[in-house]
């Protein structure tokens, strides 16, 4: 299972979201710090859920990043996140 893979299904249980994107960006961050070679470190995601109602901005990134902590842990380095209710 590839590291997208496992993203979508750590937020599609976590959030219940009615829009899910997931975009791998590792390719645009080559030489940069914590990209490697494979890739698989830089990322977007995109979504949309009723969880995030009365969250700001700030607090919906935190659940995300919390819900992505085992990713992070295991070579995720940097994550775009767009995220609303």
């Amino acid at each position: 299972m590839t590291r997208s893979q496992r993203i979508h299904e750590l937020l599609t249980a976590a959030f219940a979201p009615s829009v899910l994107d997931v975009v791998d960006d590792s390719h645009k961050h080559a030489g940069h710090a914590g990209a490697r070679p494979e890739g698989e470190t830089h990322y977007t995601v995109k979504i949309v859920s009723d969880k995030f109602e009365g969250l700001s901005r700030v607090a919906m990134q935190r659940a995300v990043m919390s819900a992505l902590q085992q990713e992070f842990d295991t070579g995720l380095h940097a994550l775009s996140i767009k995220a609303s209710s």
